[in-house]
């Protein structure tokens, strides 16, 4: 089997999904070929898993301070480069086309009769899931952006609906934590407000991680440019992370263990959305904008939720090689029955 796999690479959590996916590809001996697309080509790091990959400008949505902004998202928007890179991109040498929210992979195929499987946490939102602020544009970037035939939504929790948990590592929950420790990740957000909103906490380490490093004048707050190996060990003994409401970050988050604070980008409706849902499930806090009182209360939390979710892209892996039959909702049940959520002391 010859696979086409494009992947959204405005955000980290795209990336992180898909190396999890080639890793179990590879070793089912599946031949897989990666494209990513929303980001500069020399902005990609550790990429060394996916070989021989290709990248194209695809889209990417702009933000300012923590907001989406549609505006200079279409602003700097390059149509014609779109359309070359569909026109351009031939998929006749595949058996199947994947696409977690990629647009160019998702588009081409369309136009080439080529069936696509949508992989990804946007795909749950074909469902009935928490939903917060939607609007008509939001609604339509979500429907239009990367179209899928079939589509495998992701999220923490069924919510009574057929989609599958979380693509990630599945490493051991941690035996010992530093309590004090906090990463952070905010890189939508202004790096100098983050680090001055976290000075007057110094019986606390914050572990700053963002595409453009500021200085820190403050020994408990280190600030490191972005790396996958050293995010995971900061990850990996941390108490908690607080971040925005991306899905993947906060999914890893919760199968070690670690105590959540997110911040949503406003105007996103899927970070909102995801935001609500952490709520709803008590999975952790959130906060509209960078509240010192949420913050507060975070930092004094002794507890967190620890989900063990099973080793989802190895059963898509097989799944793929069985020939994709209808998920049966006995089958759906049978993935989430292997996930086990506890209430753990720091």
């Amino acid at each position: 089997m010859k696979i086409f796999y494009g992947v959204q690479g405005t955000g980290n959590g795209h990336i992180t999904r898909a190396r999890v996916m080639a890793k179990e590809l590879y070793e089912a001996g599946i031949e897989v070929k990666f494209q990513f697309t929303g980001r500069p080509a020399d902005k990609y790091f550790d990429m060394d898993i996916f070989n021989d990959y290709q990248t194209r400008a695809g889209l990417t949505f702009n933000t300012n301070k923590g907001q989406v902004s549609y505006l200079k998202t279409a602003l700097d928007a390059k149509p014609r480069t779109l359309l070359n890179d569909i026109k351009a991109l031939d998929l006749s040498a595949y058996d199947q086309v994947i696409s977690d929210f990629e647009p160019v992979t998702a588009w081409a195929a369309r136009q080439q009769k080529k069936h696509v499987l949508g992989i990804g946490h946007q795909y749950a939102f074909n469902h009935k899931i928490p939903r917060k602020g939607s609007d008509p544009v939001a609604n339509q970037v979500m429907k239009y952006f990367a179209p899928a035939n079939t589509g495998v939504g992701l999220h923490w929790h069924h919510f009574g609906q057929p989609i599958l948990p979380p693509i990630i590592e599945t490493p051991e929950a941690p035996r010992h934590i530093i309590k004090n420790k906090i990463v952070v990740y905010l890189p939508f957000e202004d790096q100098k407000e983050v680090i001055a909103l976290l000075s007057p906490y110094k019986e606390y380490e914050f572990h700053l991680y963002s595409p453009e490093v500021s200085p820190s004048s403050h020994a408990h707050i280190i600030c490191n440019p972005l790396s996958r190996d050293q995010f995971q060990k900061d990850l990996y003994d941390s108490a908690g992370i607080i971040s925005n409401a991306g899905f993947e970050l906060a999914s890893e988050a919760l199968q070690l263990g670690k105590k959540i604070l997110a911040k949503p980008l406003h105007a996103q409706m899927e970070q909102i959305s995801n935001a609500a849902a952490l709520k709803e499930l008590g999975y952790g806090l959130t906060m509209d904008n960078m509240e010192v009182s949420v913050i507060e209360q975070f930092l004094a939390l002794d507890t967190a939720t620890h989900v063990t979710y099973p080793n989802v892209a190895r059963i898509i892996v097989q799944w793929l090689k069985d020939g994709m039959p209808e998920m049966e909702p006995e089958f759906i049940d049978s993935i989430w029955n292997l996930a086990v959520v506890n209430k753990i002391t720091l």
